[in-house]
């Protein structure tokens, strides 16, 4: 049989044909010129990312002869020998496991190379030998001879002994990126006359995962049964959804259209589709559509929250799946939330300009109606406003923790703060102070900061609720408060000086809840009066 498969034949014979570990390869190669060549190396990374083929590149590079930059020559006598090098050893660490095996490596090593400059010793999947073939092993690893050169290469390095590790040079491979991928699959198609589309293509470096070799052998698959491949080949056959469904989808929900977006779920569903990959495609989609929430003022689709919110619900649904829960009707009636969602009245910059247009043309009976529910507008602001925390009760809570902020303080509190967001199964609550830092703390109050200024408000807004959380747990009476990095610097900056000048700090008494909320009434009566008939008002 003279056909070779396509992963078997794209095998890279040099450094310049490993594709998307250009770091690793710098390193290996500027080893083999400096000539310091370790002893040991370890390679680790997802599947099909090269590790194994670089371990022969890089066996095959250090005995060659005559040595170039892109690695071995491939002319002299030992590349052109390479396979049937005996002094070049793989072992498959998957059924040679025991500690016989190894030992016989270790009677074997004594010996010089028979036609090389190195013995080189090729263990794939070694997180696969047993605890006493690791600790046979170890010695050997530590005081090989001179000739001697291990590679060893694995899918899981956490089961690898860390007596291993620290004996080894270590080198981490990634997953290939989707245009990586795609550029070699077209070197591939050209040499060998497959006609597909580009859109095809595209899916099957998507749907590889980052594999090199699992994307060799999609394509070997299909160019077996179709003479030009398309991507609903790719779709039909591995179960893959495309970019255009998903486009379709998330407009189907903008749309409102249930009918058309329950058929197409069900579709996906009777095609076997990986939900993974759904949720995964959808994912991607949120944040193509959030990026253009944030930066388009015209943009009409769902709210940068909305679409916040559907992504982590998304990627919560893995977590719910088991046996006897089928993942479609989860994704399904999660998405259906979202139907009339961007219908929701929504103020833009672009609303107001739009307005502002209208108000010229508008009849004075039509304005002075269009401000009276403007004015509605404003009440409902202004009690969302005086209902979120205070710019005073930030200030004091700021200036009573600097009152006797400490170092030990400050430690004491990022260790318990740590340990709370770890443990802390209120998911809304979580997804609001996952990314805070503690960055002061006094003996009853810490500063948190936030990059986001909206996040910080939020906090500060469910402050009784986080501090009812804390204090409950690590049976405390500890107060917070929430500054965005901005504000932080700043009041940092203002406490510096005043320690400099020699300002003591006094502790400022917290206003009590119920005069807050007085004032917040005594706000919303005041406007009230501003705009309506004040005989005909009452105020709850």
């Amino acid at each position: 049989m003279d056909y070779k498969v396509l992963y078997r034949k794209y095998r890279p014979d040099n450094f310049s044909n490993i594709i998307g570990q250009d770091y690793m390869i710098s390193i290996l190669k500027n080893a083999i010129k400096n000539d310091k060549i370790s002893h040991a190396y370890i390679f680790s990374g997802p599947r099909g990312t090269g590790k194994t083929s670089t371990a022969k590149v890089f066996a095959k590079a250090i005995n060659c002869l005559n040595p170039s930059s892109d690695g071995p020559c491939n002319e002299c006598e030992s590349c052109k020998h390479f396979k049937e090098n005996a002094d070049i050893i793989e072992i498959d660490a998957a059924s040679n496991n025991g500690v016989d095996e190894i030992r016989e490596i270790i009677n074997n090593i004594k010996l010089a190379p028979a036609y090389s400059k190195y013995k080189v010793y090729i263990i794939d999947e070694v997180h696969m030998l047993s605890t006493s073939a690791f600790n046979a092993l170890l010695l050997t690893l530590e005081e090989p001879p001179k000739h001697v050169v291990f590679i060893l290469a694995t899918t899981n390095i956490e089961a690898v002994p860390i007596t291993i590790l620290s004996r080894c040079q270590r080198f981490d491979f990634h997953k290939i990126s989707i245009y990586d991928i795609m550029n070699r699959l077209k070197y591939v198609v050209k040499n060998e006359n497959i006609s597909i589309d580009d859109d095809a293509l595209e899916e099957i470096a998507y749907i590889s995962d980052g594999g090199m070799r699992d994307a060799l052998s999609i394509l070997d698959q299909l160019s077996s049964t179709t003479e030009k491949i398309t991507i609903n080949d790719v779709i039909e056959h591995f179960g893959s959804v495309s970019k255009k469904q998903i486009n379709d989808l998330y407009h189907l929900i903008l749309q409102n259209n249930v009918d058309n977006f329950d058929t197409m779920m069900k579709k996906f569903k009777e095609l076997a589709i990986d939900y993974k990959v759904l949720i995964k495609k959808m994912l991607e989609k949120i944040e193509e559509e959030a990026i253009n929430a944030k930066k388009d003022i015209t943009y009409s689709g769902l709210t940068y929250d909305q679409l916040k919110e559907m992504a982590f619900e998304l990627a919560d649904i893995s977590n719910y799946v088991n046996m006897t829960i089928d993942p479609y009707l989860l994704i399904e009636i999660t998405l259906l939330k979202y139907f009339n969602a961007n219908s929701e009245p929504k103020i833009t910059q672009n609303n107001n300009l739009h307005d502002l247009n209208e108000k010229k043309e508008q009849t004075p009976e039509a304005v002075a109606s269009e401000n009276k529910e403007n004015n509605s507008t404003i009440i409902s602001r202004e009690i969302i406003l005086t209902n979120s925390i205070n710019t005073e009760l930030i200030k004091i809570r700021v200036n009573n923790c600097f009152v006797n902020a400490k170092k030990e303080y400050l430690q004491t509190i990022k260790n318990l703060w740590k340990d709370f967001v770890d443990n802390l199964n209120d998911k809304s609550l979580l997804n609001l102070v996952v990314d805070c830092n503690v960055v002061a703390a006094s003996d009853k109050i810490a500063i948190l900061t936030n990059v986001i200024d909206g996040t910080s408000n939020l906090i500060n807004n469910k402050l009784n609720e986080i501090e009812t959380n804390f204090n409950n747990k690590y049976k405390a009476s500890y107060k917070f408060i929430a500054l965005t990095e901005n504000k932080w610097n700043e009041e940092k900056k203002e406490y510096i000086a005043n320690l400099k000048n020699k300002y003591e700090y006094q502790y400022i008494e917290e206003p009590k809840q119920e005069n807050i909320e007085e004032k917040n009434i005594d706000n919303i009566e005041k406007i009230a009066y501003d705009i309506f008939d004040k005989e005909k008002i009452e105020i709850e």
